[in-house]
């Protein structure tokens, strides 16, 4: 799969595509339906199966929404999509001058003459265009005048896509992440650089690398504890995670500190991708250091037994 920034720097080629539009936040299984019919398509249609996507989501720029979390940063939502079969993903910058196309101009300008589209495979629900005033039905006229097709994805289909979503978050929020990994299909993840600590795990015997998450929008799940696995040096590790703020040791603010079973080494400064497998437990105020400790050990026992189990 090739990624292209911007829709002016796809190139302009002899080959058509065949297209569809969203922010496929997630990638989840609800997704993939519809990116797998748009690869089918595309193959029988001899076309090269591309999605146009944006970045930043369109709610940050039309609704100032600084408080709205993604399942994915922009970098994990390519990563996961690179391994679905797609030969082209455009990430367009969305900003209120592209929003105020005209549903021609974005159906002429964008849809056929840059990205020759020849196939577009949409929502039922889809708008398009200036204050969103355009629908499917104008998207199948302008395809009869334009010679393009397209193919309606139903509403039932779209609804489970929306339904999953939802139920993600949610379960993220509630600490399900048995549930969010079902509908995802993959490990939840988080992507982060590792920073230097207080280093008082590595005191009580269970050092831990802090995991600091720069995109403000990135979705964190429900504080506590959480068995994990990350691939450090072309080899896989796992791990047990804390979310939260440290309350036996009177933390204030909030961290992510992952304890890497059976790895030696320095990861200050690297950039580390954890998949959250399951979930031991909330975050508790112990009564001392020592109960921590001792409660450390039992998140450790009970985390290798789900690991082997």
């Amino acid at each position: 799969m090739e990624t292209i920034q911007g829709i002016t720097q796809f190139t302009k080629t002899t080959f058509q595509t065949a297209i569809t539009i969203g922010t496929f936040d997630g990638v989840h299984l609800g997704h993939r339906k519809i990116l797998e019919r748009l690869i089918n398509n595309a193959k029988n249609g001899d076309l090269k199966p591309t999605v146009l996507t944006f970045f930043p989501h369109p709610r940050m720029v039309l609704q100032k929404d600084t408080d709205i979390k993604l399942l994915n940063t922009l970098e994990e939502k390519i990563q996961i999509l690179e391994s679905l079969g797609l030969d082209y993903l455009i990430v367009h910058p969305f900003t209120k001058d592209f929003s105020r196309l005209s549903a021609t101009e974005f159906v002429r300008d964008i849809l056929v003459n840059s990205l020759k589209s020849k196939k577009v495979i949409i929502g039922y629900d889809h708008r398009f265009g200036r204050n969103r005033n355009a629908n499917i039905q104008d998207l199948i006229a302008f395809g009869n005048t334009l010679d393009f097709e397209v193919e309606e994805i139903p509403a039932q289909e779209i609804d489970e896509v929306s339904v999953s979503s939802t139920k993600i978050r949610n379960a993220l929020l509630d600490g399900d992440i048995i549930t969010a990994n079902t509908y995802l299909n993959y490990p939840y993840m988080l992507t982060g650089i590792i920073k230097k600590g207080k280093g008082l795990g590595k005191e009580f015997g269970f050092p831990t690398a802090n995991l600091h998450i720069a995109e403000g929008y990135k979705l964190i799940p429900k504080n506590g504890v959480y068995v994990v696995k990350s691939i450090i040096n072309g080899k896989e590790y796992h791990g047990m995670m804390n979310i939260g703020f440290n309350p036996t040791v009177s933390g204030t603010e909030k961290s992510i500190e992952v304890n890497f079973f059976k790895f030696e080494g320095n990861l200050y400064n690297k950039k580390v991708q954890v998949g959250i497998l399951h979930r031991i437990r909330d975050e508790h105020k112990f009564d001392s250091v020592q109960d921590l400790k001792k409660q450390l050990k039992k998140d450790r026992e009970q985390s290798l037994e789900l690991i082997s189990g």
